[in-house]
């Protein structure tokens, strides 16, 4: 099946808010122990890059899980970023450690830190041009920073895809039901992924199918 395309930002409000509240909690923990085990449980004690943040519910697992380290979390979504912002409020023990930016890639809003780990989760599907995500981890990353992006990958059919949905969603409000099916049929493969990879000149990266297409490894 090609691939085919889904808009690169969430911008309405309902949708942003139906992200928000929803219970990712097994997903995106597995998000976490996945980071850990690629990179042998590493202590991240420096700056955390969060490309994609959404409303921020995998930035804060990681603020949970490296308690020494300091995060970015950029998206391009005004409401996502609205979500991710008020959930800080709530949660004011990160207030010092965390901040959200709105920001495209690539973008100069970014800071320009010693990036120690960029992560990146359900955000590659969304672009029209991929290789706007390498470009970015290339730029904000220095020798020794691990790199981690999990995304989605392109089941063979449509109908694989409804299956798919069905299997993981079912529960799930009607909005993220058929955003999941669109987000699907935007994913890509594990072969594209290691195109982008080869022609960005980070083939050093591992390209691994889990329940994740997962991207990962030291640059």
């Amino acid at each position: 099946m090609e691939r085919i395309p889904e808009p690169e930002l969430m911008i309405d409000l309902a949708q942003a808010k139906a992200y928000s509240e929803a219970d990712f909690e097994s997903r995106h923990s597995k998000i976490i122990k996945l980071i850990d085990r690629s990179f042998n449980t590493a202590d991240i004690s420096g700056d955390i890059l969060d490309l994609g943040c959404g409303p921020g519910d995998v930035t804060f697992r990681l603020a949970r899980r490296f308690l020494s380290a300091d995060i970015t979390a950029i998206d391009g979504s005004p409401a996502m970023i609205s979500q991710a912002q008020a959930r800080l409020l709530r949660e004011q023990t990160f207030t010092n450690r965390m901040v959200f930016i709105e920001a495209l890639i690539p973008g100069l809003a970014i800071p320009n830190k010693p990036y120690q780990l960029i992560v990146s989760t359900s955000f590659l599907h969304h672009l029209h041009q991929p290789e706007v995500l390498w470009q970015t981890v290339i730029k904000y990353s220095t020798p020794g920073t691990k790199v981690f992006i999990a995304d989605l990958c392109r089941p063979a059919s449509k109908r694989a895809a409804r299956q798919m949905v069905r299997q993981h969603a079912s529960g799930e409000p009607d909005v993220l039901q058929q955003d999941f099916y669109h987000s699907l049929l935007a994913a890509f493969t594990a072969e594209e992924v290691e195109k982008q990879l080869l022609a960005a000149g980070l083939s050093n990266l591992t390209v691994e199918l889990d329940d994740y297409l997962l991207i990962y490894g030291e640059i």
